[in-house]
């Protein structure tokens, strides 16, 4: 991998051909098939309960998976966005597709219509160039929705999952592309080596990305990149389409990369590569986000607690090359250089658990983080105390997120509620997806997790299938890791790692193409809402932090609620999300500031459960 320019295209609209067939599923990474398997025709749920208006507004999207059969696949992404109207029909869709070919198509635009079921399940049918695909997918408590394709076919087809997340139209320019951003990004080439890449830049505004830092997995050998050129455009302001362009040398060679992405807020975009693939160039598939960076920069207090990993790569094993390898767990950090890891994986197609390993770190004040553990060497870029993004400098090329896990203490009860879960980021053609609902009571000693789950797999997509599970969360020794046994189906084992009350991720011990699972809040009772967001202080000198405080109307379903947050200016920053505790109805956040050339008026905003809150902050001279 010398050179990293690529641009190539696959017909996304053929590959999402819409079908009904035969096949057999499960809850991938959860046990084989979950639920009866055997033929299944798609019609998609039946929307008994009137729920259309969950997806309603702008949205961005992002998917990644495979293309082609068990013999030959390769790598296909696709970013985009479209309006729904509350009332199950989609307008203004467009999307950009890569795969191994000639590069990015230019933007396709989108029709479609949609139905969701009382249970937040929905399908989703997009009209594109005359074709059609179907996509299954679970809603989230915030309006967001995870989703699968979901129409593959005889063996053959396209496996992928991805997000769809509420787009703030009035960050489509340049100008709100400002402050602080780290990245990360993975995928494969056009014969499918793996590589990741992750790094932080500062924007402008103005379409200049300056002090641009970032480190390359290629395909199991790790290099530090010089960069000689960065930049960036939001090219359409009504879809929020924009294209990023980084130039670097790396190992004494140079190297480029473009990317086309589409805004989320001003402090996300969803991010896919638009070079051809080829042998020297892979196809990169990720996130940008806005980078908190404390007044003074980062330091190693800046990991300090714990922080709840999950990764995906690819091994080589005895009996075959390409085998998807997934790992979760639960890093915990002093805060001054020394830290021990406690993970589960599936690798090579069995389970290996590591209880407590030791390890070192390093903290740039940029935020990049150098990890040595059990003789591995990490690379990661913080994007807020506790939250990075990172990958192990190995022939697996282990690329994910690290989430800083909620205070307290978490056992059965704190794993309580309605959940939308699925799979995350195949890396292979082989995994098998799911999108569901599932529905979990928090007792003990043993409590349960019933759901329907539908599931993507290379033989055919099984609709509406039953899941049940016990499992058991204990706060000792390792704080919210639990063990989730699969009753449904052909059964199976998973570990849960819990990030918060309102989110955890799971790793199957034995599903033989394994993934990350991720399951996060669905629903909240009507009457937890937000009631108030309030900064103190509310006047600050720019390189100073204020304190935000939200508090909602009462204790929220299953112990916890994530409330998502915003700001309208760059001169003063927020976490996307903070999350009230189990037991709790306030919860506190950073809102750091930028140094300004005139006294600038920001307005920080929360929403939750459809009620929204805003308070004015005054950035000073």
């Amino acid at each position: 991998m010398r050179e990293l320019n690529v641009r190539l295209i696959l017909c996304f609209a053929l590959l999402f051909a819409t079908t009904s067939v035969a096949g057999c599923g499960g809850l991938t990474s959860s046990a084989g098939c979950s639920g009866q398997c055997g033929t299944s025709t798609v019609p998609g749920q039946t929307n008994t309960g009137g729920t259309n208006a969950e997806l309603n507004g702008n949205y961005a999207f992002t998917f990644n998976g495979f293309s082609g059969n068990a013999s030959v696949s390769s790598v296909f992404t696709a970013v985009g966005r479209f309006t729904a109207d509350g009332a199950g029909n989609l307008t203004s869709g467009e999307l950009v597709n890569n795969g191994v070919g000639a590069g990015a198509a230019r933007p396709q635009s989108f029709t479609g219509t949609y139905s969701i079921g009382a249970d937040h399940r929905g399908v989703m049918s997009l009209n594109i160039s005359g074709s059609s695909a179907k996509l299954a997918f679970a809603m989230l408590a915030n309006g967001n929705a995870q989703f699968i394709e979901f129409d593959a076919s005889g063996g053959a087809g396209l496996i992928g999952s991805g997000t769809m997340e509420k787009a703030d139209t009035t960050a489509y320019s340049t100008a709100r592309i400002t402050g602080d951003y780290a990245f990360g990004a993975a995928g494969f080439d056009n014969v499918n080596n793996r590589a990741a890449i992750e790094g932080r830049f500062t924007s402008n505004g103005t379409g200049t990305l300056t002090s641009p830092v970032g480190d390359l997995n290629a395909y199991g050998t790790a290099y530090s990149l010089t960069f000689t050129a960065a930049s960036y455009a939001v090219s359409n302001s009504a879809t929020g389409q924009g294209t990023m362009h980084l130039a670097f040398t790396f190992g004494g060679a140079p190297g480029s990369l473009n990317f086309v992405f589409y805004i989320v807020n001003s402090g996300k975009l969803l991010a896919m590569e638009s070079d051809a693939v080829t042998p020297a160039t892979p196809l990169l598939h990720g996130v940008v986000v806005q980078q908190q960076t404390p007044a003074g920069g980062f330091s190693n207090f800046s990991l300090n607690g714990n922080m709840v990993i999950s990764l995906t790569g690819t091994s080589n094993c005895g009996f075959g090359t390409g085998v998807p390898k997934a790992v979760a767990g639960l890093l915990t950090a002093n805060g001054n250089g020394a830290l021990s890891l406690t993970y589960d994986e599936n690798y090579c197609r069995a389970p290996h658990s590591v209880t407590a390993a030791a390890g070192t770190y390093s903290v740039a004040s940029n935020g990049r983080t150098s990890i040595a553990i059990g003789g591995y060497s990490l690379v990661a870029y913080l994007v807020n105390s506790n939250q990075a993004f990172l990958f192990v400098s190995d022939l697996n090329v282990l690329f994910g997120f690290g989430e800083p896990q909620a205070a307290g203490s978490f056992n059965n009860s704190a794993l309580k509620g309605t959940y939308a879960g699925f799979t995350t980021n195949p890396a292979a053609f082989g995994v098998v997806v799911f999108s569901g609902e599932f529905s979990a009571d928090g007792v003990t000693p043993t409590a349960n997790i019933t759901g329907t789950e539908d599931i993507g797999a290379a033989s055919g997509p099984v609709s509406g299938a039953a899941f049940q599970a016990t499992y058991s969360v204990t706060p000792s020794p390792t704080d919210g890791r639990g063990i989730m046994t699969v009753t449904s189906g052909t059964g199976g084992t998973a570990v849960i790692y819990m990030i918060s009350a309102t989110k955890f991720v799971a790793v199957s011990q034995n599903d033989p193409n394994p993934a990350i699972l991720d399951f996060e809040l669905s629903s909240v009772p009507a009457s937890s809402s937000l009631s108030s967001l309030s900064l103190n202080p509310a006047n600050v000198a720019g390189g100073n932090s204020s304190t935000g405080t939200v508090t909602l109307s009462g204790p929220p379903l299953g112990g916890g609620a994530q409330v998502a947050l915003a700001s309208n200016n760059g001169a003063a920053n927020v976490p996307s999300t903070v999350t009230v505790p189990a037991g709790a109805t306030s919860a506190t956040f950073t809102v750091s500031t930028s140094a300004v050339l005139v006294p600038t008026s920001v307005t920080i905003s929360a929403s939750y459960n459809s009620t929204a809150q805003t308070a004015t902050l005054s950035v000073t001279l």
